[in-house]
């Protein structure tokens, strides 16, 4: 049985996030912008968006960091807590508050930790990682 992807839960959280911010701003008399004339998805042309977004990458290298004395050394929390600062600031640059985006992939860094113990290779290369995380390219 194929794993989910975290591409997939990912995105799925993130447009739940979109919506109920959404829902909220209507609620309190905050008047959305016009949306732009493009036919992108949250995801840009694909997962490209969020594959070569600057803050996956740091999410991929804080990864392999964490890992760097082997897997049964990881520092979870702290490596999590790493995650979390990465994701915040994630957030920001894709119009969602911190608090939402880390809300929304608070799960993500205890999954990859368990995926890495699967399978040490996810992290032999950015590609890898990619492929166990967001899944097939």
């Amino acid at each position: 049985m194929k794993r989910p992807t975290l591409i997939g839960i990912v995105g799925g959280a993130f447009a739940c996030v979109l919506a109920l911010t959404s829902s909220a701003a209507a609620q309190h008399g905050v008047t959305a912008p016009a949306p732009a004339k493009s036919t992108d998805n949250l995801q840009g042309n694909g997962a490209d968006r969020w594959i070569n977004d600057p803050h996956m990458h740091a999410f991929y290298d804080t990864t392999v960091a964490a890992f760097a004395q082997g897997p049964t050394k990881v520092d979870v929390a702290g490596y999590e807590q790493k995650s979390y600062a990465i994701f915040r600031t994630f957030g920001l640059t894709m119009g969602v508050t911190p608090e939402a985006m880390q809300d929304h992939l608070k799960l993500i860094p205890r999954q990859v930790v368990k995926i890495v113990r699967e399978d040490a290779h996810v992290l032999d290369n950015y590609k890898n990682f990619v492929d166990a995380t967001f899944g097939p390219q």
